[in-house]
């Protein structure tokens, strides 16, 4: 070997010191590494060759799940049915009928679930046909078939006032207002039935349903509403399996607003009704109420008091006709008269209304059969301003207590109304 200097003169130059300088160099590096430790992941670690750096795991198989099994039968029309993979994604999921049609249905955003988009039918046999697909290998496909529950009793519910008539979305009530649920036949098992009766209020509100016969159930707080508060009620029977061999038909919603409080009271002591509106005295009002006493015509026996409780308003209409054999007093004994501003506190026929031949009597004697007679002005005014849902009290009068079919539900004890039961 020759090295080049100033590049004109060439000559040998012996390497021998070389070498020995670059192998004690070496051998200070050696011994160096022998004596002075380098620490666990400082920059004098050792990085691992290719061989031994650790292997990636492999993914995870997809696992598909799906309900129900192949060839179930009395499936629940309702959340019966669905599909669900877990490392993988759905890529298709054909749902078909027994007559060939295809139901359409709602895919996560993630493609990992599916199910129907709508309530499937009673008794109908369908094919579910799922195709998945994880992270290696090919598609898979999974087929069943299954018979959907096909009942025979279907309980259809309705929303109404206890007066019967709808309880209406978008609309507002009284503070006293009383949410009545009513089934088209008896219930065999409350319990279930209400699972899926609920009542969301804002603000919160504690309230109970309350069963007063075999097929109707009322809802109702503890005390009054405070006004402004809304009030959404669902009863989520469709497809459900409701016990007892019933299943539930069409579900049904409303959603209402509580107005003003209005308070109306009738004090038999006094022989008039004063009328509060958000608790300020607004109107003070004469009336005659019912006379007393008891009768009994063919076998029927009934009483002509004005029984002392607390009422709601049921509804209202600008002319009633009042016929006393509706409730079996004969009208060679009773009546039948057309009144103006009717406003029902019961399902037996008592209202505020006008009446101008008791103006005499009314403030001073107690006349009429059981309603309660007002001037015509004064039956006018209180019509205008009357809601569904406004208070009433009957005080100090005579007669049976109310009962809860009379209209009666804010005469029952808190107590006894939280356990549910009446009939």
């Amino acid at each position: 070997m020759s090295l080049s200097r100033f590049g004109s003169t060439t000559r040998s130059v012996a390497l021998a010191p070389l070498v020995f300088l670059a192998g004690l160099l070496a051998l200070l590096l050696v011994v160096s590494g022998c004596t002075i430790p380098v620490p666990t992941g400082s920059a004098g670690e050792t990085t691992p060759t290719e061989t031994s750096e650790a292997q990636a795991p492999a993914p995870a198989p997809a696992t598909l799940r799906v309900t129900p099994t192949d060839g179930a039968t009395d499936v629940a029309v309702v959340e019966g049915v669905r599909a669900l993979v877990e490392n993988g994604s759905l890529t298709e999921v054909v749902l078909t009928n027994d007559a060939g049609k295809t139901i359409d249905g709602n895919l996560s955003q993630d493609a990992s679930s599916w199910e129907p988009a709508v309530t499937l039918g009673y008794g109908r046999t369908y094919t579910l046909e799922v195709t998945y697909q994880g992270a290696t290998g090919g598609p898979k496909t999974d087929t069943r078939t299954f018979t959907m529950a096909n009942p025979q009793t279907i309980l259809r519910p309705t929303l109404v006032t206890p007066g019967g008539g709808a309880l209406e979305s978008d609309r507002e009530y009284g503070v006293g207002i009383i949410v009545a649920a009513k089934f088209d036949q008896p219930v065999a098992d409350r319990t279930t039935v209400e699972k899926h009766m609920t009542v969301t209020t804002e603000p919160s509100v504690e309230g109970n349903w309350f069963w007063v016969d075999d097929a109707t159930a009322h809802w109702r707080p503890e005390d009054y509403y405070a006004t402004g508060t809304r009030v959404r009620v669902e009863l989520d029977t469709e497809g459900r399996n409701l016990g007892g061999g019933q299943w539930g038909g069409e579900s049904t919603e409303v959603d209402f607003t509580i107005g003003d409080r209005r308070v109306a009271i009738a004090d038999d002591e006094t022989k008039t009704v004063s009328v509060f509106h958000n608790q300020e005295l607004v109107k003070t009002m004469p009336t005659s109420m019912g006379k007393g006493g008891w009768a009994t015509y063919n076998g029927v026996t009934m009483h002509f008091w004005t029984q002392r409780g607390t009422y709601t308003v049921l509804d209202k209409a600008s002319t009633v006709v009042m016929d006393s054999s509706t409730y079996g007093l004969p009208l060679d004994v009773g009546y039948k008269v057309t009144v103006d501003h009717g406003v029902r506190l019961t399902n037996e026929g008592i209202y505020f209304h006008a009446l101008a031949s008791s103006m005499w009597a009314q403030g001073n004697t107690n006349v009429s059969h059981g309603c309660l007679n007002l001037s015509p002005d004064d039956a006018s005014w209180y019509f205008d301003q009357a809601v569904a849902g406004d208070i009433v009290e009957v005080r100090n009068t005579g007669g049976p207590e109310q009962e809860i079919w009379q209209n009666g539900d804010w005469a029952v004890p808190w107590s006894t109304w939280q356990r549910g039961a009446g009939a």
